[in-house]
């Protein structure tokens, strides 16, 4: 966290898909990440998101809820304003696949409600819930017409100057 302070970084990416499946990244550890962040004085984004099988089997709420709960277990109400949780289905992640805007919004909708459980209504309202697979010009805008999904975390798409800001303008 201190290397990231300064290197002049204010957010940080905790749980990315990624990091769990190449790196073998747990939930405890990811809620280890996300309480030395937020200590240090970063913002974190929370990532989350079943698999194609999790999706098929028809766990994405459990896994969803999992992570969501593990990932935020024991970080205080003073401290949750300062995260935004990424929805990022592993099965659209690079794959050219994407979440409908309606699949997104059900599970961003989940996400608010668990939020609001853990800590409360009013907070849970300010938390951004973001969606990150497979986010592109063509996608972008059904997507954030939700009323739940505050925004992306744009992967591959941001590589390319001119589908980003096609994103960013959207």
């Amino acid at each position: 966290a201190s290397m990231l302070l300064d290197a002049g970084c204010s957010y940080v990416i905790v749980g990315h898909s990624e990091r769990r499946s190449m790196f073998g990244e747990k939930d405890r550890q990811i809620n280890l990440k996300t309480g030395a962040s937020l200590e240090a004085g970063l913002n974190v984004i929370l990532c989350i998101g079943e698999t194609l099988d999790e999706r098929e089997a028809g766990k994405t709420f459990k896994v969803i809820k999992r992570q969501l709960n593990q990932g935020l277990k024991n970080i205080p109400m003073g401290d949750i304003s300062r995260v935004a949780v990424a929805y990022e289905p592993v099965w659209a992640i690079g794959t050219g696949r994407t979440a409908t805007p309606c699949q997104a919004e059900e599970a961003h909708a989940f996400i608010r409600s668990e939020l609001g459980k853990m800590y409360s209504g009013s907070a849970a309202a300010q938390v951004r819930i973001i969606y990150g697979g497979s986010v592109t010009p063509d996608n972008i805008k059904g997507l954030i017409s939700e009323p739940d999904i505050d925004g992306a975390l744009v992967g591959g798409a941001s590589l390319d100057l001119d589908s980003f800001v096609r994103i960013i303008r959207s």
